[in-house]
């Protein structure tokens, strides 16, 4: 079982919708859409008819650069509604999320409007009806979400025109019929979740063939005939239980099929003559989810702490707070192959102390999906904690691999989602929580004893020497922001550097906020201020002042305190937490190493190679 730490990055849309809406047509939309999913007024009290849907105060709207709704996310908040008509006036809207919410009575035809859309997600909420058949023509849906509802009726055979769809979810609804055989002309569909409906039929030799196939659950139905052959390169990714009906070779836990069952399948029904059934009373307080990985490894335990950038994202998509580059890909790509090539360079060559050693392996890219079912959706009754522009939650998961080598694999992978304008790095959990955690404090368990602070100090500095030298990233990897809040502690309370090189994917409202808090800190060289340049050498200043922070246990350092350090005063600038238990002399030679690192002049402080070598010296009887 893992333990993971989840960080989401905000990228931005360049997806730009030409359809623009003139006057205050998208406002008065927003406030029919209020009054159709919260009657009550009780969760979208933020939308108001004079308010700036782009201006970051409706809660749960972002908007493109051309301040038209592109999202809707509202996920988890409780609305008891119905999906409204109204949405269909939101021309540019590309990721609508109203999942995990108590929403009832049917998906409006209207929705086929959303031409734009490429994320339907409706999940786990109280749905009845049928699917309209008209959701076939929003030709730019990737990934549909409709599980844990109580929708009744057949699958529309036109969900076979959505040649991007990549996820069809339909789990656990009431749905009967056969299973389209047009499903199999979905090139680009990976996974179908049609377990527990009361499907019949066979199981189309179409939708058997389609190579990009990787997941097929029919699990929970009454589908019987021969399963085509085709299936068997799933593997165990072709659930099939509990359907006596079907039978075939080449499946182990299948049996063998019989000559009414060849001439049964030569005769089946048409779909469309199949009589409807009543709808199937569900009581789905849990879905399953669209995920391929996740059932797999077990949803049973762990913990995962998600850092959630909180500033509005309608704010972050607006045109003046982003940077050309940082726009994201053309609306034809697959909401899972969202991740910029910078982005992607940096997961496939991980550093040794947040991502592997020596020869680092690809990280894995997991998808929305799996990543709000290990999380529960980002549920509040998880939160841990909020900053301004971060709040950490838990969730459960299992088995997710990670990147790099046995030793150092805290980097389990990354999701990256562009309809969303969030990006999701995901790391092993550490308990120990970050080096901040241990400055300040009062209780007894955040201090930290002698060999403790020198264990760290020496962790970090050797952390930081890789990826100043890192091999597979010609000149080294600067990383910009260090901090001891960027330092975590796992079990043994040993560091491990988080966020290296991540100023380079933020956007500059984000970047200018993490600058100003760490000069306000007093890590930023002064070089910097004239430069506007990160180095190296930047680096190793902002490292002397974090061998400042752990020796004194003070987060902010104060003029008297760098006074002692400055004059060699041991004691005056020690932790008084530590009660004079610590050694004079190593204390001396580490006051004088963070003098040497935040020496003025850069090229007067030492590199992170010498500081390595010199700390090994120093301090041999701890390390």
């Amino acid at each position: 079982m893992h333990m993971l730490f989840i960080l989401l990055l905000l990228l931005s849309s360049s997806s730009v919708c030409i359809n623009l809406v003139r006057g205050n047509a998208e406002l008065r939309a927003l406030m029919e859409i209020k009054a159709s999913l919260d009657p009550g007024n009780k969760r979208l009290s933020s939308w108001t008819a004079d308010g700036d849907p782009c201006g970051g105060s409706f809660v749960g709207v972002a908007c493109n650069e051309h301040r038209k709704v592109a999202n809707i996310s509202l996920q988890g908040k409780l609305l008891a509604g119905k999906v409204p008509a109204a949405l269909s006036e939101l021309k540019c809207l590309s990721g609508l999320y109203l999942h995990y919410n108590s929403l009832t009575g049917q998906i409006p035809p209207e929705i086929a409007n959303l031409t734009e859309l490429t994320d339907l997600y409706l999940n786990v909420n109280r749905l009845t009806g049928e699917i309209p058949p008209q959701i076939g023509s929003m030709a730019s849906l990737q990934v549909v979400q409709l599980c844990c509802n109580n929708l009744t009726g057949n699958i529309p055979a036109e969900m076979g025109l959505l040649k991007k769809l990549s996820v069809l979810a339909l789990e656990n609804n009431g749905i009967t019929g056969q299973i389209p055989s047009s499903l199999g002309n979905l090139g680009m569909l990976r996974r179908l979740y049609l377990n527990s409906n009361r499907l019949s039929g066979s199981i189309p030799i179409p939708l058997a063939n389609l190579v990009s196939l990787q997941v097929l659950d029919v699990r929970n139905n009454t589908l019987s005939g021969v399963v085509p052959l085709a299936l068997r390169h799933l593997n165990e990714e072709f659930r099939f239980e509990n359907n006596p009906g079907l039978c075939g070779s080449g499946f182990p836990s299948l049996r063998a099929c019989t000559a009414w069952d060849n001439a049964n399948q030569a005769s089946t029904v048409p779909a469309a003559s199949i009589p409807r059934s009543a709808p199937l009373p569900l009581n789905c307080s849990h879905c399953s989810g669209s995920s391929s990985r996740l059932p797999q490894i077990g949803i049973v335990g762990g913990a995962i702490a998600v850092t959630l950038a909180l500033t509005v994202v309608a704010l972050l998509c607006a045109v003046k707070y982003r940077r050309a580059k940082q726009k994201v890909g053309h609306k034809s790509e697959t909401s899972e192959d969202k991740s910029k090539d910078q982005l992607h360079k940096v997961m496939s060559h991980p550093s040794p102390q947040e991502y592997g050693h020596e020869e680092a392996s690809p990280c894995s890219k997991f998808n929305l999906e799996e990543v709000e079912s290990a999380t529960h959706h980002f549920s509040e009754a998880n939160l841990l904690g909020r900053s301004k522009f971060s709040a950490g939650l838990q969730g459960n998961a299992q088995g997710w691999s990670g990147c790099g080598d046995q030793e150092h694999q805290q980097l389990k992978g990354y999701c990256s989602s562009k309809a969303r304008g969030e990006c999701f790095l995901i790391y092993e959990f550490v308990p120990g929580g970050n080096l901040s955690h241990y400055l300040d404090g009062e209780d007894d368990h955040s201090i930290l004893d002698w060999p403790k602070r020198v264990s760290i100090i020496h962790g970090i500095a050797k952390g930081m020497e890789y990826l100043h030298r890192n091999e597979w990233n010609k000149g080294g990897i600067i990383h910009q922001n260090i901090s001891v809040e960027k330092v975590v502690l796992d079990e043994q309370m040993s560091p491990l550097i988080v966020d290296c090189g991540l100023l380079k994917l933020l956007a500059d409202d984000v970047v200018y906020s993490a600058l100003k808090v760490s000069a306000a800190l007093g890590y930023m060289a002064p070089e910097y201020i004239s430069t506007g340049r990160f180095t190296e050498k930047s680096d190793v200043y902002a490292y002397g002042v974090i061998i400042l922070q752990v020796l004194s246990g003070k987060t902010v350092l104060s003029t008297a305190m760098r006074a002692a350090a400055e004059s060699g005063d041991v004691g005056e600038l020690m932790d008084v937490k530590l009660e004079g238990k610590y050694s004079e002399s190593e204390g001396a030679g580490l006051i004088k190493m963070a003098l040497d690192c935040t020496n003025d002049d850069p090229l007067s402080r030492p590199t992170m190679e010498w500081v390595v070598r010199e700390l090994s010296s120093l301090l041999v009887d701890n390390v």
